[in-house]
């Protein structure tokens, strides 16, 4: 589970455990139980039944953070055999859990958008902010030395405000747990850049500077599942805005973009990505672990590409719609000019 940094959260986004019930005429006896944990690590306790379904949960807590822009949250959950998996809105709680209530599971950003500037509520910006705070913590967003300091010095800025030297000791960034490593040396860097570059940045703002920083690294987004390629070299398989991702350590050596990728297939524990490189048609094969984990990697892959299409696919709509409005209104004012009567130009004599 996610250590959270040391300190203590903004008074206007502190959440507390709240309960709900699932309606129903059934006897409260065969409610179950659900714990969520959110992403600032708080939780909200619920019952359902066995026949709820799993936007039930979803709804509830949207409507418990008064959250508008939904489609880029779900809920997690792990199977006794530490299989992660994402909740199905159409389906009954009680038939995806393999495991006995009392349930766990967990509210996190599923997709991450494209460009942190088209997101429209603060509260949307706020989450993803604590989703990459998660993700730096635990090593999921890889970045440079400079990055890291200022990624770290944005998380600071945000949570503690400008620097006091009568409120920061000498070693106040050591109590923030932000990195897995967290050297002498780059907290020295966070520290600087807290001091000198930040200085009169809101929360909000350095929420946002981060997100700004964090969404143009090549990690940004990446939900890494490990496999193995057709050489047996371990590699971590990812689905991001752009497209289909491959790692090797640290390097990405493979990006498919959306529009190149044809067809995504599963069959037992191999995983197969055909699509088009360098004008060339390909196909990239993957061995997971586990059937389950290899079903859990295609269903990712499948609904990643289904909605950064469609978020493409609303784009270029609306662009249109632009460009149409905008042809009209020149067209109806061409025509309300040619129908004006000319006036007469003065002559000198």
């Amino acid at each position: 589970m996610f250590a959270s940094c040391h300190c203590v959260p903004r008074g206007r986004r502190t959440m507390k455990m709240i309960h709900f019930r699932s309606s129903s005429i059934k006897s409260l006896s065969q409610e179950m139980k659900c714990t969520i944990r959110l992403l600032d690590d708080s939780e909200i306790s619920c019952h359902i039944q066995r026949e709820t379904k799993g936007q039930f949960l979803i709804d509830h807590i949207c409507n418990y953070y008064s959250l508008l822009e939904k489609d880029y949250f779900g809920i997690r959950y792990v199977d006794p055999e530490k299989q992660r998996h994402w909740l199905e809105p159409n389906k009954s709680i009680s038939k995806q859990m393999k495991s006995h209530p009392p349930y766990t599971m967990c509210f996190r950003v599923k997709f991450y958008p494209h460009e942190p500037l088209k997101i429209k509520e603060e509260l949307t910006r706020y989450l993803l902010y604590l989703q990459i705070k998660r993700d730096i913590f635990h090593g999921r967003l890889l970045c440079s030395f400079s990055d890291a300091a200022y990624l770290g010095a944005c998380i600071v800025q945000a949570e503690l405000g400008d620097y006091d030297p009568d409120e920061h000791p000498e070693n106040y960034i050591s109590e923030f747990e932000i990195f897995p490593k967290q050297s002498q040396k780059l907290e020295r860097k966070i520290v600087e850049i807290h001091k000198n570059e930040l200085r009169g940045q809101t929360p909000p703002v350095a929420e946002f500077n981060l997100l700004l920083k964090a969404h143009t690294l090549e990690t940004y987004g990446v939900d890494p599942h490990p496999c193995k390629d057709s050489t047996g070299t371990t590699t971590f398989l990812g689905f991001t805005a752009a497209g289909f991702v491959v790692f090797q350590g640290n390097k990405r050596i493979h990006l498919i973009k959306w529009p190149d990728v044809c067809k995504l297939k599963f069959e037992g524990k191999t995983f197969y990505v055909i699509g088009t490189q360098k004008e060339k048609k390909a196909m990239l094969a993957f061995h997971t672990s586990t059937p389950a984990a290899c079903k859990h990697l295609w269903k990712c892959g499948v609904e990643n590409q289904a909605f950064y299409k469609i978020a493409v696919d609303l784009f270029f709509f609306f662009f249109f719609l632009t460009l149409l409005f905008l042809f009209n209104v020149s067209q109806n004012l061409f025509s309300v000019g040619a129908s004006l009567p000319q006036t007469q130009t003065l002559r000198r004599v």
